[in-house]
Order: C-alpha cells, then sequence, then structure tokens
C-alpha cells in the first residue's frame, strides 16, 4: 500500500474522533498544572535533554526508517487517552518502518498518575509493558480523575489479570528504583520546557498539535526527508 494510501485509510478511521480531537485542543491549552513541574534552570543556553535514552520503552520493534515518534505522556490525562487509539492505529499503519517510544511525564494535578506509572513501569520489570500499559488507557474512564483517592489497589488487580508475580510487583512500585527511573523521564521533559500532555516529538522536533492530522503530517514529513 502507498503512503499516500495509508494516509487516507488513517484519516478515514480517525474522523469519528475530530469532535473529541476539539475537545482535546481545549485539554491541552488548561492542561499546565497548578503545581510547577520541576524546572531545569535556563534551558536556552544549557544541552537539550535527551529524547530518547538507553531504557526508554520502545512500543513494539523498532523502525528501519530512522524516524521515531517519542511521547511525553499521563496515564490519567484525557487527552493523552483520546490520542491512544490513534497512536495505536498510526503504529499499525507505519509498523516496521516507524520506532514508537514513550516517556513518563506525569502531572502534579492528576493524583493518581504517579500510581499509573509506577504499575506500568512496574509491568515492564517482568516483561509486560504493552499489556498494562493499554490496561491503563483501555480503562481510564473508570479510574481518572478521582482526586486523591489512590487507585493502587485497582492497578494491582490489573497486576494479577495479567499474572504477574504479585511479591515482584510490590517490591518494584515501591522502590526507589522505579521512581527514580520515572522522574529521569519528568526531569527530561521539564528540561525541554513541556508542561502538559500529551507531547509529542517526531525527529526530534516539538509537533504543534492544532489539527487532529498534525501528529501524521510530522510523520510523514520526517518520512519525506529521509527519502529525499
Amino acid at each position: 500500500m502507498t503512503r499516500s494510501a495509508r494516509i487516507g485509510m488513517t484519516s478515514g478511521i480517525i474522523a469519528g474522533l475530530v469532535v473529541l480531537i476539539v475537545v482535546i485542543a481545549v485539554i491541552i491549552r488548561v492542561s499546565t498544572p497548578n503545581a510547577a513541574t520541576p524546572t531545569a534552570g535556563d534551558t536556552t543556553t544549557a544541552p537539550a535533554a535527551p529524547l530518547v535514552r538507553d531504557d526508554t520503552h520502545i512500543l513494539g520493534t523498532p523502525g528501519t526508517s530512522g524516524v521515531t515518534v517519542v511521547e511525553f505522556l499521563d496515564f490519567e490525562c484525557e487527552a493523552c487517552g483520546a490520542f491512544y487509539p490513534y497512536v495505536e492505529q498510526l503504529r499499525k499503519d507505519y509498523a516496521g518502518e516507524v520506532t514508537f517510544a514513550f516517556r513518563y511525564f506525569p502531572l502534579p494535578g492528576h493524583g493518581n498518575a504517579r500510581n499509573a506509572a509506577n504499575a506500568v513501569e512496574a509491568a515492564a520489570r517482568q516483561d509486560r509493558l504493552e499489556p498494562m500499559y493499554q490496561r491503563m488507557f483501555t480503562t481510564q474512564a473508570e479510574w481518572g480523575e478521582r482526586g486523591t483517592d489512590s487507585q493502587a489497589d485497582r492497578f494491582r488487580g490489573y497486576a494479577e489479570d495479567l499474572r504477574l508475580d504479585l511479591d515482584q510487583y510490590d517490591r518494584d512500585v515501591a522502590s526507589k528504583s522505579v521512581r527514580d527511573r520515572i522522574q529521569r523521564d519528568v526531569t527530561d521533559g521539564a528540561a525541554r520546557g513541556l508542561q502538559s500532555t500529551p507531547s509529542f516529538f517526531v525527529d526530534g522536533e516539538l509537533v504543534q498539535l492544532s489539527t487532529y492530522d498534525d501528529l501524521e503530517q510530522a510523520l510523514t514529513t520526517a518520512l519525506e526527508r529521509q527519502d529525499g
């Protein structure tokens, strides 16, 4: 299938989300946390924080084109949840060609964003990253926006459903190692000036999201540069 045909197919699939994406645009504009995200000083003179580290999570198999999409996300963020099926469709359309990665960026205003990130990272340590990542987004409406009412027990139930070793899961969720791993992502995102989610980088460039197809347009432009 040609690249133009794939673009048309994806646009058709996502067309039903147009109204929702209008809402997303509003959410993105107001998702700057009230409590400041950790800052890294004057980022105009400091070297840019890496977008991909050795321990950055890759979804699926790395692509061969050299183009990478990196999403800084918060599992409790409604806009991230709305973009989730769109990203999953792009992963299918560009499988084997584009690398898709994500970084944790839990916002202070979301009471269970850290708990969710802890659960996903603990699952990753038992090679169950994607199932837990997917579970968080597909169930977001059930547990999100609950203020400070901890959903940690619910997330442990997800771990049990995924047949994780619960003793290891409990140790990892509570560990400094997991907290530090998530904080590295937060620090890198803050050093790049990020204050909201989702924030997408394609080929190292931050994508300005104003319409629902901006992400794929950035992706196809990056691929065309590679071809050129």
